[in-house]
């Protein structure tokens, strides 16, 4: 059974066997697990843009490739992003995608349509002991001033090279138990202020 409150799911890496795409992966299932809830997983690899530059913008308008992930957040009431951190930043892959999406395709279009309204939860994981945490505060900092309600609740989970299973499940129940808590005030959330395209 789904619902009509649709997330979009997405990790920051496309790198194989990515600790993020499989916290990406179990955020998703968890949501899939509530019911009344339309759940779309992407892999940002299916979305290869080149590396945001304005000069090309201007020439050749946006990828198509952008076109059709700022498609998925227009039709989505909210998001959830793993996002890994890099020198203590967000990730390259996922900074120049959400740059490229950010951008008007035509004249007319109301500015960071694929942004406002939305509704965003905050993951990461990562080998090292916080877990990927100060990658989540530019990434917090960055959706907030572009419109985006961010949930307050995140999580990071360090050691996630032992964090999971082979399944893909966590080893430890506490941490499927505080992804149903964020992914439970994830949905609340967006069934009260998250938009959508039909």
């Amino acid at each position: 059974m789904s619902g009509s409150l649709r997330i979009l799911f997405i990790a920051g890496s496309t790198r194989t066997g990515s600790f993020n795409a499989q916290l990406a992966e179990r955020a998703a299932h968890t949501a899939e697990q509530r019911g009344d809830v339309t759940v779309t997983l992407i892999n940002l690899a299916d979305y290869d843009m080149p590396l945001y530059n304005g000069d090309l913008e201007k020439e050749k308008g946006l990828p198509e490739a952008a076109k059709k992930l700022k498609q998925q957040f227009r039709t989505h009431h909210g998001f959830c992003l793993a996002s890994p951190e890099y020198n203590s930043t967000i990730s390259p892959l996922l900074i120049n995608a959400l740059h490229w999406i950010s951008r008007p395709e035509t004249q007319d279009e109301p500015g960071l349509v694929a942004f406002k309204g939305k509704v965003a939860g905050l993951l990461a994981a990562s080998p090292g002991g916080f877990g990927g945490m100060r990658g989540l505060v530019p990434l917090r900092m960055m959706l907030g001033n572009i419109g985006v309600h961010v949930i307050p609740t995140q999580l990071a989970v360090p050691q996630a090279n032992n964090a999971f299973d082979e399944s893909g499940a966590f080893k430890e129940e506490s941490w499927q138990q505080r992804l149903e808590v964020l992914v439970d005030e994830l949905v609340a959330t967006a069934e009260v202020v998250g938009t959508a395209e039909g």
